[in-house]
């Protein structure tokens, strides 16, 4: 069983939204989620958001390393 609810979203786009079949298959599911309205549901990444995301997850480096390309002394030279 896969993950898509199509007896839903095909609800949605023939009843709901009064989408032809031929049209309905033709939409990507980006051009469906906006016609049904779904891209107001996530809401824009604010700075606040986003801080409170790099406090639950702060960067870190282990054992004087970071993992990355560059370390910090690259960083402030241009590297």
């Amino acid at each position: 069983m896969s993950g898509v609810d199509w007896r839903g979203l095909m609800q949605a786009g023939l009843n709901g939204l009064g989408l032809e079949p031929a049209v309905f298959w033709r939409l990507t599911p980006v051009e469906l989620r906006i016609m049904l309205g779904r891209e107001q549901m996530v809401p824009p990444l604010t700075r606040a958001r986003l801080a409170e995301l790099a406090a639950a997850f702060p960067d870190v480096k282990k054992d004087g390393r970071d993992g990355g390309y560059r370390n910090d002394a690259g960083a402030a030279a241009g590297a």
